[in-house]
């Protein structure tokens, strides 16, 4: 390993890894890179679980003349009443609709006035053929054809098809707005921290090409089968920046320090790869297992982000230890070159000094009094989780886009004169088509939750009825009543009735969730743990790092819900968000913990666990600091796309990173390791130092 990680630094080995690193850049990414997007599954069972009862009832449904139907509802509003002309219209939209026929639809309903007299729909089902783009231009000519707002009267297109047109054309973007915003920030960033007209250049393009080959591999790993949907491919340049240039930046400091002590680059590269190699190895090692825990996740769309987003931080990884090296020693120090700042290193400058600057400054004032500094610092963290008693799982489909978006104003509308149920039916499989009259009867007699059903619709699984709700098919409170309902029906027509549809889906994917949460989050912890055992060669360091990510992902966790109920508005979280902050957080925050103890652990070996510690601090402060931001900076990204989850995922991700970086890494490990002194390193011979001194031997 040793030898692999040294390679890049050999005088005539630099071009070859360089070579290497392009030729797979262009086969891999110009292969298959452009084919990302086309290999996303964005359809409704790519984001559930993989085997739940609704999921059964998809497959189900399939089997039906017409196969999976989702409705498309064109619903027509006006305040005072739907006047004549209003009427009139309506029925020239249905002939519209129907003539010339739209491919992939069924026959429109015909038109079902409210009994309220404000409002009328009119159903068109569409085929979910599994293709996006032929269901998005199906349901996108639905709205095209309908009349368009005239004179109060109000026309919007919702159901499931809505909604899932209004999805799929975000996702769509996603790709492209995320690798441009983070891109951008990304250079900027870079050029603000190097301060040279040149430099910044070598680590953004090593880090395009990772992102580059990245889309590559991502689409040879959905064609092996991992479901990859929009969601989790808009995620994996975010991982490829953030972590990419996270490293860079790592490898580039060490590189500079090491051109201070030596005249030949690449023995300065060398000296840079052996010391800042393994720090990085565990970096991105640590963030790949955590992220495969996520493989073992139950909802699809969390399962196929775990293996994309391990091979994106892979990728990354490779390419700072590989390319990026052999870039740096091929450009040499002039690369550092500026008009404006001395910035090229040369041997003998003291830039680097680890006993003067803000950072050994700032752990001098922590050292005066470190237990004090760790309890305050703890308690305010403590402070900040307290807003998790704002915690609401009330983020749902049918409230999750930020924004105007035309099927979330239909629904609105749909709700105040029609049962709120009527925009997603549920749909309910009696196998044994004998016992359907049964079913009805039960489900008819649940006047509270249910407001009708329609027609029997045989079939070779059965015997299909759809359920109109009366609450709102996208409400919490609907999905609460989902265990009932299921009771209901497999009492009357046997345990081998399906219930699915839209609000089941939801009741079924926070269920899962909840699971993926109890079983992932103890194991990504165990996994990480170990990695730290292995790099610290201790187990007290270890268990207290962990302790302070898990704490500041709390704090982070809780002034996300605080904030998003009382700045943003937002209603509530997904289910799913809590495990994903976790994972990336715990992953790519314990990032900052290693590589100041790993750090630590080298400057103790020669002055001793407090000189260390301040040396370890001092050296890396500004590196660590800079690493932060820019990965903040790259996840607060998510906030630029109109769906609340990765709004809300970006926000609590960048809070919590820029507390593990100017908080918790620079404060409250310092201040516990200078607290706990050579114990800190139990069980290793570093713990039997006496009087500040490093062992013998």
């Amino acid at each position: 390993m040793a030898r692999f990680l040294l390679l890049p630094s050999g005088r005539r080995a630099k071009w070859v890894v360089v070579a290497v690193g392009l030729l797979v850049a262009v086969s891999i990414g110009g292969g298959f890179g452009a084919k990302f997007e086309e290999a996303q599954q964005n359809e409704t069972s790519s984001f559930l679980p993989g085997d739940t009862e609704s999921v059964r009832a998809l497959e189900a449904v399939k089997q039906y003349p017409g196969g999976e139907l989702a409705p498309a509802i064109v619903v027509y509003y006006r305040k005072g009443g739907l006047s004549a002309a209003d009427r009139t219209a309506i029925a020239e939209d249905r002939s519209r609709l129907e003539s010339p026929a739209i491919p992939d639809t069924l026959a429109a309903s015909p038109p079902r006035p409210a009994e309220n007299g404000t409002a009328a729909l009119i159903v068109k089902p569409v085929r979910s053929t599994g293709e996006g783009d032929r269901f998005k231009d199906a349901v996108q000519e639905i709205r095209d054809r309908v009349t368009r707002e005239e004179d109060g009267l109000e026309v919007k297109v919702t159901g499931a098809a809505g909604y899932g047109l209004d999805a799929i054309k975000i996702f769509e973007q996603i790709n492209g707005t995320l690798l441009l915003s983070t891109a951008l920030l990304v250079l900027i960033l870079l050029i603000v921290i190097y301060r040279s007209p040149i430099f910044w250049a070598i680590p953004f393009f090593t880090v395009l090409l990772a992102e580059f080959s990245s889309r590559g591999f991502g689409y040879l790993l959905a064609e092996s089968g991992v479901v990859i949907n929009g969601q989790s491919g808009g995620i994996l340049p975010v991982l490829v920046f953030g972590a990419g240039t996270d490293y860079a930046l790592l490898l580039v400091s060490r590189y500079r320090e090491e051109l201070r002590r030596h005249e030949d680059k690449h023995d300065a590269m060398r000296a840079a790869l052996a010391s800042a190699g393994p720090a990085i190895l565990a970096s991105g090692l640590t963030v790949i297992v955590a992220l495969l825990t996520l493989t073992l996740a139950d909802v699809n769309g969390t399962a196929g982000l775990g293996p994309i987003g391990a091979m994106g931080v892979a990728v990354a990884m490779i390419s700072m230890l590989t390319v990026l090296p052999g870039l740096l020693v091929i450009c040499g120090r002039r690369a550092f070159w500026s008009p404006f700042f001395k910035t090229i290193p040369h041997v003998g400058d003291t830039a680097a000094d680890a006993t003067h600057g803000f950072w050994r400054r700032l752990g001098d004032r922590v050292a005066r009094r470190p237990r004090r500094v760790w309890i305050g610092v703890t308690a305010l963290l403590l402070v900040l989780a307290a807003g998790l008693v704002e915690y609401d799982t009330g983020l749902t489909t049918g409230n999750s886009f930020r924004g105007e978006v035309e099927a979330v104003q239909g629904q609105e509308r749909l709700a105040s004169a029609f049962p709120a149920g009527a925009s997603a039916p549920t749909t309910v499989i009696v196998p044994d088509a004998s016992r359907a009259p049964s079913v009805i009867a039960a489900l008819e007699a649940q006047r509270e939750l249910v407001a009708g059903v329609g027609e029997v619709q045989q079939g070779p699984p059965g015997a299909r009825v759809e359920v109109t709700l009366i609450k709102d098919a996208f409400d919490p409170d609907a999905f609460a009543d989902i265990p009932g309902l299921r009771r209901v029906v497999k009492e009357a027509g046997g345990e081998d009735v399906l219930l699915g549809g839209a609000t089941a889906e939801n009741y079924d994917y926070g269920q899962a969730a909840i699971r993926d949460n109890r079983v992932i989050l103890p194991l990504a912890l165990l996994v990480v743990f170990l990695v730290l055992v292995g790099l610290l060669r201790a187990i007290l360091a270890p268990l207290l790092l962990i302790a302070t990510v898990v704490l500041s992902f709390i704090a982070a966790l809780g002034t996300g819900m605080f904030v998003f109920e009382y700045v943003f508005g937002f209603p509530g979280v997904d289910q799913s968000l809590p495990l994903l902050a976790f994972v990336f957080l715990v992953a790519l925050g314990i990032d900052y913990n290693i590589f100041l103890m790993a750090r630590v652990r080298e400057e103790t070996l020669r002055h001793g666990t407090r000189e260390g510690t301040l040396r370890g601090l001092a050296v890396t402060g500004g590196v660590i600091t800079s690493a932060g931001i820019v990965l903040a900076g790259t996840f607060s990204a998510l906030a630029v796309l109109p769906l609340i989850f990765l709004t809300e995922l970006g926000f609590i991700i960048a809070f919590g990173v820029l507390l593990d970086t100017f908080i918790v890494r620079s404060i409250l490990v310092p201040a516990l390791a200078l607290d706990i002194g050579p114990r800190i390193w139990w069980p290793s011979r570093l713990a039997r130092e006496e009087d500040g001194a490093p062992p013998p031997g």
